[in-house]
């Protein structure tokens, strides 16, 4: 038998007193909440533990133990909640793009979303780079606080772009087509196992807001304003108390990093 969702206390863990409306404004709304309350973070891989997909494991992480995730764990909880507030949803599989200089693999999981007759791209899984509220698959460009999307063709591939510094910006690519829980257990082996995955080298939290987005990897801590960033390198007693205050991730007592070790 499935796991079950437990759709009030998922609502607390992000903020909201009651679940939306399946309609354009009850979307925005859950989607702010989760992508600006549960951060994007990769400890339990720093750690030596495995990611676990499941319902269960997934509400006994990110709603019990107020811990974050990367985008298998966010997306798949999510992608729950929306089918359980009535939301016809869907996931898909994406090769990121952002700050590589190769073709990677298929290693990040996006939902897709039809709303009031449109197609919407939800993410809640990307990070500090990510998206607070869906962005419309329509190729328009759409402002969200200090930041600026659009989802573009390419082909028969979507991509997802950011506008940065005076320029477009790939965030990643996907192909607008549902997969199977089976293909993210197969991304999540490689993303949290194989030696050459970023988030086997580095340590990572990450959390948007509407005002700041915070990203720190390993001991480089930044705070992005738009295109306006302020960081500098945290002493190694430094971080998990930023993780902690920042990023509000409840670390385990005497938790200890490889990319830190290494």
């Amino acid at each position: 038998m499935s796991a079950e969702l437990n759709l009030a206390a998922y609502l607390r863990r992000i903020g909201l007193e009651t679940a939306p409306a399946a309609d354009l404004p009850g979307f925005r709304a859950l989607h702010l909440a989760h992508a600006t309350t549960i951060p994007f973070e990769n400890l339990d891989i720093q750690m030596g533990l495995p990611i676990r997909l499941d319902l269960t494991a997934l509400q006994d992480k990110l709603v019990q133990r107020r811990r974050g995730g990367y985008c298998f764990e966010h997306n798949t909880l999510f992608l729950a909640v929306l089918r359980a507030v009535g939301f016809n949803a869907f996931p898909c599989e994406a090769r990121v793009r952002l700050g590589a200089s190769e073709v990677l693999p298929r290693t990040h999981m996006l939902l897709l979303v039809q709303v009031e007759g449109a197609l919407w791209l939800s993410d809640v899984g990307f990070g500090g780079r990510g998206l607070l509220h869906p962005v419309p698959v329509d190729g328009g460009t759409h402002r969200q606080f200090l930041d600026t999307f659009r989802v573009v063709e390419e082909g028969h591939l979507r991509v997802l772009q950011s506008f940065s510094m005076g320029a477009w910006e790939d965030l990643y690519a996907f192909v607008p087509e549902s997969r199977f829980p089976i293909d993210f257990e197969m991304a999540n082996h490689y993303t949290g196992t194989h030696p050459e995955s970023r988030f086997i080298r580095t340590l990572t939290a990450q959390l948007p807001g509407p005002e700041v987005r915070r990203i720190l990897r390993n001991r480089a801590y930044a705070e992005l304003r738009g295109d306006h960033v302020e960081g500098r390198e945290l002493a190694p007693e430094e971080v998990i108390p930023m993780l902690r205050e920042a990023f509000g991730i409840e670390v385990p007592e005497g938790a200890t990093f490889r990319a830190l070790n290494a």
